[in-house]
């Protein structure tokens, strides 16, 4: 089930206040269309009654799909012990338990899992999409504006590699990142039971540590 409340807000635009609906948990199997707006954002979009202004507020929020089986927590902050006191009953039962730490991570987040594939895997796949672009002479690392998951489909993912106005797609088959998965196990462990925070930042930390410059 969903829940909402009410609160004030103050537009960044004009500085006066107005209320707004923001949500603390989202269940996308009971509210499909709390889902879309989630994908798309609009439900972190905010618009001023009084100036007409729009913007986005980033707030703490629960996604849960049950269908799917994963639970995403969304803020820069680390789950409060509430939340997870709940990882023993949900990783039993065989849920992915994921903290997003931005929007673009938490819409992103929610098509990895809705296509079922592994999230450690999509980074890997945008890792090595970024170091082939750059080293092909695509693009310098400064140039690059995005590197985004787009889908999975019979067994192949799809990453794009933006640089402003233009980008370059890289179809990856899930057996040759299962295969350098493999290689080094360890390496990719992630432990489901703190909402770990499984991003570009994280994957580069690994190679980091492995080479010994972190």
């Amino acid at each position: 089930m969903s829940n909402s409340r009410i609160v004030k807000y103050t537009c960044p635009y004009c500085k006066r206040g107005f209320d707004v609906e923001i949500w603390d948990t989202v269940t996308a199997s009971s509210d499909p269309d709390l889902r879309d707006r989630c994908v798309s954002g609009d439900v972190f979009r905010l618009s001023c009654p009084h100036c007409k202004e729009e913007f986005m507020v980033q707030y703490p929020l629960v996604y849960i799909d049950e269908d799917h089986k994963f639970v995403l927590w969304l803020s820069e902050k680390e789950a409060p012990v509430s939340l997870k006191q709940t990882t023993k009953p949900l990783t039993e039962r065989g849920y992915v338990l994921r903290r997003c730490a931005t929007l673009k991570e938490f819409c992103e987040k929610i098509q990895i899992l809705e296509d079922g594939v592994s999230d450690v895997m999509a980074e890997l796949a945008k890792y090595d999409s970024f170091i082939e672009f750059t080293d092909n002479g695509k693009g310098t690392p400064e140039e690059i504006t995005a590197v985004e998951y787009q889908r999975t489909e019979n067994g192949i993912m799809k990453i794009t590699v933006r640089c402003g106005d233009k980008g370059m797609s890289f179809l990856i088959p899930l057996t040759m990142l299962e295969e350098e998965i493999a290689q080094n196990p360890e390496l990719y462990e992630v432990s489901n039971d703190i909402f770990p925070l499984i991003n570009s930042e994280w994957i580069m930390s690994l190679y980091q540590e492995a080479d010994g410059t972190a």
